[in-house]
């Protein structure tokens, strides 16, 4: 499998995408498997979205002791409901806890009267005990979970606060069929920081697809700063970046050929 690093970030690049897919969801089992084998249970953070899909479909070829492990999710629509068809609720019940029946599942709650009050309970949670695993993906504005351009904390203190969605990330919203306009997406989200993602003792990040080329052109090349929040994985050492070939097009000469 070709990798390389770029400062401190591990590198995978597959030329389709089931390779890639594949590829995470093994190092995923693997992570959650000798977590559970050292300390009898695991705990893993898990994004959703239709960059995830092919990683979490390949995730149920392999052998995870689920019945040891607790879930979280790491954003929330503020005031959408658990059923609506692009609550990060329902894709986490429908795409992990059914299949998978996981030990437990913490979710945030999107309609929480107190915005502010939810933050502190899920932030609680996750301070509660290490995270194992962050498996997430890259925005095409470069966010993280949605910790937007210029918003997002490096050193935020808070685990988890309120954020406003931009623009760019409102059209990404539409773009991927969550929501038939701009109009219809909530405008604020509940979100995992930057230093609660990365609070894990591994962190995944999966991105595929053309449409993220130039945000992973970005993160492997901007300065690092929050102008673009992704580019603080190369000052992650145990994070491991998953690309395939559209989603690596336009950062060619910085990658190894794709296998």
């Amino acid at each position: 499998m070709p990798d390389t690093k770029i400062e401190d970030l591990r590198l995978e690049v597959y030329a389709a995408t089931a390779d890639m897919a594949a590829a995470a969801a093994a190092h995923t089992a693997d992570v959650l498997t000798r977590a559970v084998a050292e300390r009898g249970t695991a705990r893993v953070v898990i994004a959703t979205g239709n960059s995830q899909l092919a990683f979490v479909t390949a995730l149920a070829g392999y052998e995870v002791p689920w019945s040891r492990i607790t879930v979280f999710h790491m954003d929330e629509y503020v005031g959408i409901d658990a059923d609506h068809p692009a609550s990060f609720r329902r894709w986490i019940r429908e795409r992990i806890a059914e299949p998978f029946g996981p030990a437990r599942v913490e979710y945030i709650d999107g309609e929480a009267t107190d915005v502010d009050a939810e933050c502190l309970r899920y932030e609680a949670l996750l301070r509660s005990a290490p995270i194992d695993l962050t498996c997430m993906g890259i925005g095409e504005n470069g966010h993280l979970a949605f910790n937007e351009p210029d918003q997002a904390d490096f050193a935020d203190p808070r685990w988890v606060r309120p954020i406003t969605l931009t623009p760019e990330s409102l059209h990404q919203q539409v773009g991927e069929g969550h929501f038939p306009d701009i109009a219809s997406v909530p405008p604020t989200a509940i979100s995992l920081t930057i230093p609660a993602l990365l609070s894990a003792r591994t962190v995944q990040v999966v991105a595929p697809e053309e449409r993220k080329a130039t945000a992973v052109r970005n993160t492997l090349t901007l300065p690092i700063s929050p102008a673009c929040p992704s580019t603080i994985l190369r000052r992650t050492p145990h994070a491991i970046l998953y690309l395939d070939a559209p989603s690596a097009a336009t950062s060619q000469d910085l990658l190894p050929t794709p296998a």
